[in-house]
């Protein structure tokens, strides 16, 4: 798979919904369909605000000429190697997850219970999931996934569940055929690609980090009382 054809399989569900990216979705999951890079998708990538910077400064910093690599498009998705190469000196690493935990103001609405539900619910959603497959309907697939949970002190995940994502829309669907066992990539509803155990990994490692860090800076921020350790992801 192409660099800009995983690209869409992530950054179509948000855009869909309209939280970013071009107001043209449909152009969007075509050139995902296509799997065409022209500089029609270019420009279209280049509007995803937060995505574009992360991805040309992990090209930046492993000396890869195009930001839409497949390897530089893998590491802010998910994670790669790529990734240790291109952190900052407070740990963040330009990681999807870091984004949703560390940037976003999300986390720190968590303490208000007038919006601790509606915040709970952006950050599991806008976080990039795995989940096991249970079941492919065709246009809908059941997952079994660890959502994520407020102790009142802290972020973590929580017991294993069921839920339904779909894998298409307006009749196109980008990923192949599932069976049960599989495990996928899950974004706001959307199934996004089936994760091979080397990228399951990464992305449990890469996600625990960020979310750790966004526990210790809650944590620091009542003085302490959360702990500095945080959850360890699995």
């Amino acid at each position: 798979m192409t660099g800009p054809a995983l690209f869409v399989r992530y950054a179509f569900a948000p855009n869909r919904l309209g939280y970013c990216g071009p107001a043209d979705a449909g152009a969007l999951l075509e050139y995902g369909a296509l799997g065409r890079a022209d500089n029609g998708f270019r420009a279209l990538a280049q509007q995803f605000e937060g995505a574009w910077p992360q991805l040309r400064l992990i090209a930046a910093a492993t000396g890869t000429a195009d930001p839409l690599d497949r390897e530089v498009v893998e590491a802010y998705w998910i994670g790669n190697r790529l990734l240790d190469r291109a952190g900052d000196a407070g740990g963040g690493l330009p990681h999807h997850s870091f984004a949703v935990f560390c940037l976003y103001p999300w986390a720190d609405l968590l303490d208000d219970e007038r919006s601790t539900a509606q915040a709970l619910r952006v950050l599991d959603q806008c976080r990039i999931r795995w989940g096991e497959v249970v079941a492919d309907t065709g246009e809908q697939v059941v997952v079994e996934s660890r959502p994520l949970e407020w102790d009142g002190l802290r972020l973590l995940l929580g017991p294993p569940r069921q839920e339904t994502a779909i894998r298409g829309f307006d009749g196109v669907d980008l990923i192949e055929p599932l069976a049960p066992g599989d495990w996928v990539s899950l974004h706001w509803g959307w199934v996004c690609d089936r994760l091979t155990p080397a990228q399951l990994v990464a992305l449990r490692h890469y996600s625990g980090h960020h979310l750790r860090l966004v526990n210790e800076r809650l944590g620091q921020r009542r003085g302490g009382r959360a702990g500095i350790s945080g959850p360890r992801i699995q």
